[in-house]
């Protein structure tokens, strides 16, 4: 563990990222208003103002297609984590790009509108209570509140003033402003759209965005036997001892969004929440370096015996009493009080270890 936590940071991998984030966006753009053209119907010609919406707004979906399936790829297989640690500016950049497809709309369909040019967005159409000709700008207009809110609020300020819980919940706006933005698609470019590329484009995203969220899921719930006859209640079982990797972790659900993480340390095992103190990273995806749990987000690490960051560093994470018993381990309901310590309990499953 560094002398101190810089979570964010220029330093040669972020600008590698940002560079290649930029030149992707770049090339997209370039190639659907200048390549693209060159292949599409000559019979039914689209004003370039009109082409460069579209390459912004087509770009900024699938930007987002991608954000979201980062997360649950990065569960299922451990190599896409790299594109996590700097998923932020990704969500800032695909905010900059839809925030410039709402303006070529804007300046384009209401340049010489005697209303203001949002009033007259907004007031164009009002017919809510049909699917087709629904009007599917206030989608789009929401989706666009939510992306600059999350790119508002990305900076780790704001994590700290409102705290990692509320952060979080915060940026799960980026599901319902997909949603948003899928139904944006499909009721507006989509109906009046004649080729069908773009359209299996977007519905082969969202169920890949959908396909991926509910496999890293059942990922997260192993299976485990039925609790021994002589546990009490209050334990929950989390598989065999032996089956867990050396200084890895089982994520365990107990239910009510409540995880945990129960690592192997040599032939110790602990148990700490999986939700990391600094942005409710997935601790259980981490792993042990120099004796701490480290999250795999941003490096900040917990002494397995009591969750504790070493000093000087004041973070902490609950642990959890653990038991074995006949090879299968055991995790309480209850989290211990901050700070509390956890003695490290055998794979054998001994008595001194029943007894913590």
């Amino acid at each position: 563990m560094t002398m101190r936590h810089v979570p964010v940071q220029w330093n040669r991998t972020k600008l590698l990222y940002d560079a290649v984030l930029l030149v992707a966006v770049v090339t997209y753009v370039w190639v659907f208003i200048r390549v693209a053209p060159h292949y599409a119907d000559t019979t039914r010609p689209v004003d370039d103002a009109i082409l460069r919406m579209r390459a912004f707004g087509t770009c900024a979906f699938l930007m987002l297609t991608v954000i979201l399936c980062i997360g649950p790829l990065a569960r299922l297989d451990r190599r896409f984590l790299p594109l996590l640690y700097n998923r932020r500016h990704f969500g800032v950049l695909t905010c900059l790009v839809a925030v410039t497809h709402a303006a070529y709309v804007l300046s384009w369909y209401y340049a010489f509108s005697p209303t203001p040019p949002l009033e007259g967005l907004l007031r164009a159409n009002a017919s809510y209570g049909q699917v087709l000709g629904f009007p599917f700008e206030t989608l789009g207009i929401f989706a666009l509140i939510c992306l600059v809110i999350l790119a508002a609020t990305s900076h780790d300020f704001w994590l700290a003033f409102l705290s990692a819980p509320v952060w979080k919940s915060l940026h799960l706006l980026i599901y319902p402003a997909y949603a948003a933005i899928v139904g944006h698609v499909v009721l507006g470019y989509l109906q009046d759209a004649k080729n069908p590329t773009f359209a299996l484009i977007a519905g082969s995203g969202a169920l890949l965005v959908a396909g991926l969220h509910l496999a890293a899921r059942r990922s997260g719930h192993p299976r485990t036997t039925e609790p021994a006859a002589d546990i009490e209640p209050g334990w929950v079982p989390a598989g065999l001892a032996a089956s867990i990797p050396d200084g890895r972790a089982r994520r365990i659900d107990l239910g009510h969004d409540e995880r945990v993480a129960v690592f192997r340390i040599g032939n110790r095992l602990a148990a700490v929440s999986n939700a990391c103190a600094h942005q409710n990273g997935p601790l259980g995806e981490g792993r042990v370096l120099d004796g701490c749990i480290t999250c795999p987000w941003h490096g900040f690490q917990y002494r397995p015996e009591d969750g504790c960051s070493p000093p000087p560093f004041t973070e902490k994470v609950p642990t959890y009493r653990l038991k074995v018993a006949n090879g299968m381990v055991y995790v309480h309901r209850t989290a211990n009080p901050l700070g509390t310590p956890q003695p490290l309990v055998p794979l054998s499953g001994s008595d001194e270890e029943a007894r913590s």
